[in-house]
């Protein structure tokens, strides 16, 4: 901070950006009017500032002038702020000497129909920059080491994809999943759109490799229980959910010589108790001690301890191995990492809450997930399509598209899932082969097939004899003796109300957050977007990454998305988690609170306030004063703002800064 004064003197830039800015306002009168304010010794302006010669205008009037301070009045900071530091720097100067003065998102875009109020109002963002860029100090950022390891957070086709990466490119990778098994969404499917694969026989290979590669240490049943430090340095504390089974490494690390669970299933076939399997959303039974399905990685039998009775019959059946512990009691373990994917996926939105469609309360309407279960061979009827209300099998079956999604009832979600078109035609295509005879109807608003392929897979359905009928389901009735559905629409095409008698329907619910996605994404520091999914840093130009430094996102945790894009961004994800730690160190932006320790009173009301727990109480000369770990602080501001004797200094937000801005604003920068 300690540095020689010098009388500020500043260049302001005003861009053009094509038309985005100079349609909507006066560029030339910003510019002259910027020469008029207090320090500024040059203004210039240019189409593009963000493009070469632009940046060489910065680089020159820096030599030439002897400049400070920049002003760049251009678009968010969020998009240009590196390229403009970058070209500050170039010139000679702090790359923290700039400041950007946003008169695109928040001024041209917005008041497009009024150029006068345009023009001033730049203006007003121009005086407000310069009032502050006049008192902008150097500002040096911080190195940290990076550990070489990462984590990624649910094991999903995303998770798993993301996992194999970072192993394969030599990074140990600790892969958390909650569930006892890997494979989250995908292996509940039968086939995939629109090449029509079988959905396990594509992720199982993925799911044997995770179990195998030496750089990937898997923890299934196992939640992210807290989480400390940042970038490059990131505590992460796990809870092992008591399975009461041990693995063959357990049984082996207790001294068990050739123990531990083999998959054998010996305990499954004597345990008494049977529960739903959830796997198959109810729809067939488990027991106690269970796996759900043959194909589960890894193959580890888990007690569901709600369940159990403890009557020891599967401990005798496990004989020699003694691989079950009915005392077993979660345990805990830290590990440390230097970065951390998210890939925790989605649930299905609770369709019975739109009472009109009768799920819940009509057997024979099901959900899309458990027609995939239904239609799947290894699912509880061996890939035969019953109707849950008589076994028979349906010779009519409607598919409603859209139910929960795009509602703006305050029920269901306002958002498109995004792949609820693709897999209902799917649906339709595999009665049709399976079922010889059976007539698909699919109620649609319309048919989004924006995929490789899927426009033409479209047209295949519907030669395939699948019936379209454009218009938004009201509502569905069963007939109480046949249990058969009367849907009710309105064919939008035809103008004509629909009362159409089937069997079976399927509801292509809407996708939603997993439930407790919530916890893990606070523990991580990550923002949420309005409809709840985990927010990136820009949609267009980072969409992996995340405000918190060392912290990317996979899948749909970050929106709807099908399994082409999930793996994509899981790819994209892992690549960007990877440069760190291959750089083995990473810059800390330095914008961080500092404490002013001769007014600190230590009474450490801000150490509770801080979000991202970066500060803490010390003893220094006989005095308790606050401190702060610097690679944690994100420069919110919060601790600042509240400190009652103004103890902490923000760099680069410094009280004399803010208030040379609220000058500037209300005052046109007068004392």
């Amino acid at each position: 901070m300690a540095e020689e004064k010098k009388q500020p003197r500043i260049g302001v830039f005003v861009c053009h950006c094509g038309t985005n800015i100079a349609g909507s306002l006066d560029v030339k009168a910003v510019q002259d009017y910027a020469r008029t304010l207090p320090g500024v010794i040059v203004a210039d302006e240019y189409q593009y500032m963000c493009s070469t010669p632009g940046q060489k205008k910065i680089d020159d009037a820096i030599k030439e002038h002897d400049l400070t301070g920049i002003v760049v009045a251009a678009c968010s900071p969020r998009l240009h702020e590196p390229t403009f530091r970058t070209a500050t720097k170039e010139g000679g100067l702090n790359p923290f000497r700039f400041e950007m003065a946003n008169i695109r998102e928040q001024n041209s875009w917005v008041h497009m129909h009024d150029y006068e109020g345009a023009t001033a109002k730049a203006k007003d963002a121009v005086r407000i920059a310069v009032a502050k860029a006049a008192l902008l100090e150097d500002l040096y950022p911080k190195s940290v080491p990076v550990e070489h390891a990462a984590m990624v957070v649910g094991a999903g086709v995303g998770g798993i994809q993301a996992a194999l990466d970072l192993a394969s490119a030599g990074i140990k990778t600790y892969l958390i999943e909650k569930t006892p098994t890997i494979g989250g969404r995908m292996s509940q499917l039968d086939k995939t759109f629109p090449t029509l694969d079988c959905s396990q026989c594509i992720l199982t290979p993925k799911m044997v490799d995770v179990g195998r590669h030496p750089n990937i240490e898997l923890h299934t049943y196992t939640e992210v229980e807290a989480v400390e430090g940042y970038i490059g340095n990131f505590d992460i504390t796990l809870r092992k959910k008591a399975r009461g089974v041990m693995t063959p490494t357990e049984a082996t690390a207790k001294g068990i010589v050739g123990g531990g669970c083999n998959g054998c299933g010996d305990c499954d076939a004597v345990c008494p108790v049977i529960k739903p399997n959830p796997f198959e959303f109810g729809m067939k039974p488990r027991k106690a001690i269970y796996i759900y399905h043959p194909q589960v990685v890894p193959l580890i039998y888990t007690i569901d301890f709600d369940s159990c009775v403890k009557c020891g019959l599967c401990v005798e059946a496990c004989g020699e191995k003694k691989a079950i512990d009915l005392n077993m009691e979660d345990s805990f373990e830290t590990v440390k990492v230097g970065t951390v994917i998210l890939a925790t996926g989605y649930d299905a939105f609770p369709i019975e809450k739109k009472r009109e469609w009768g799920y819940k309360q009509f057997d024979n309407v099901i959900t899309s997930l458990e027609f995939e279960r239904l239609i799947c061979a290894s699912g509880p009827t061996g890939g035969h399509l019953i109707r849950p209300s008589d076994g028979a099998t349906p010779k009519k079956v409607a598919f409603v598209l859209c139910a929960g999604s795009r509602d703006n009832t305050g029920v269901g979600k306002p958002y498109c899932s995004r792949f609820c078109c693709m897999y209902s035609l799917k649906h339709a295509h595999q009665i049709t082969e399976k079922i010889p005879g059976c007539q698909a109807y699919i109620f649609y608003m319309d048919i989004r097939s924006f995929g490789k392929m899927y426009e033409e897979f479209y047209y295949r359905i519907q030669d395939e004899g699948t019936k379209f009928i454009r218009g938004r389901v009201a509502n569905i009735l069963e007939d109480a003796k046949t249990k058969n559905l009367h849907v009710y629409a309105e064919d939008t095409l035809l103008g004509q109300p629909v009362d159409m008698v089937v069997d079976m329907v399927v509801l292509a619910a809407a996708v939603e957050p997993t439930q407790g996605v919530d916890t893990v994404r606070k523990m991580f520091g990550v923002s949420c977007s309005q409809d709840g999914w985990m927010l990136e840093a820009h949609p267009k130009l980072n969409p992996c990454g995340t405000t918190t430094a060392g912290v990317f996102l996979a899948g749909v945790c970050q929106g709807p998305k099908d399994i082409p894009d999930t793996v994509a961004q899981a790819e994209g994800a892992a690549s960007a988690a990877s440069i760190p730690i291959h750089m083995g160190k990473v810059e800390l932006e330095p914008y961080f609170a500092q404490c002013i320790e001769e007014k600190c009173a230590g009474c450490g009301m801000c150490v509770n306030l801080c979000p991202y727990s970066a500060l803490d109480l010390i003893e220094k000369d006989g005095r308790t004063v606050m401190h702060v770990t610097e690679a944690k602080c994100k420069g919110c501001g919060t601790c600042g703002g509240f400190c009652p004797g103004g103890a902490i200094y923000m760099q680069h937000f410094t009280t004399p800064q803010i208030v040379a801005q609220i000058d500037a604003f209300l005052l046109g920068g007068e004392q």
